[in-house]
């Protein structure tokens, strides 16, 4: 994981590999034509857990090949209707790019989960969080189908976590997460 100096959080050098985002890496790729041309490059993209239950949000970078804190030791089915009483959580697929040359929220798109420990079982779709990761990928904002303390857990989050990344971003993400 890359992270630009000027992007450091100075304040918690502690917590540093557990909150960070993956800021724009170089592609491996560029020009040769050879080995891994055509694949999807997630270097940066960092998934945001929402949690409304607990009204917190927070970086895991686990969450990219479905092992965050929320998914562990859960078996994951596609049937709602089996996790009735499942707690509501989100991955939020955050994409750090430059716009008009300045690093920016670039794409995010939320997707659901819900857990219930009690049976060990969980809801999602995978179909659903592949779509939205190539749509935050492709710098889309898909929040509208989140709930509106979702939203704003989130918002908040990405607006404290790196103030100039979210003064750089667009302000439909701004509009459509309803923070300033």
């Amino acid at each position: 994981m890359k992270e630009f100096d000027q992007f450091k959080n100075k304040q918690d050098q502690n917590d540093k590999k557990k909150n960070q985002f993956t800021i724009i890496k170089d592609d491996s790729t560029d020009g040769h034509g050879g080995y891994g041309v055509g694949s999807i490059s997630l270097e940066n993209m960092t998934p945001v857990i929402v949690d409304p239950n607990e009204g917190e949000a927070f970086v895991d970078m686990g969450a990219l090949h479905a092992r965050s804190k929320v998914e562990k030791r859960i078996k994951f089915i596609p049937n709602r209707e089996e996790v009735a009483n499942g707690l509501l959580y989100w991955i939020a697929w955050v994409t750090v790019d430059y716009q008009e040359g300045k690093p920016s929220y670039y794409g995010v798109a939320g997707s659901e989960i819900r857990v219930d420990r009690s049976i060990k079982r969980g809801y999602k779709l995978m179909p659903e969080h592949v779509n939205h990761m190539d749509k935050s990928l492709k710098g889309r904002f898909v929040v509208d189908h989140m709930d509106e303390k979702s939203k704003k857990i989130l918002g908040e989050y990405l607006r404290d976590f790196k103030p100039d990344l979210w003064k750089n971003t667009n302000q439909e993400l701004k509009d459509a997460l309803g923070v300033e």
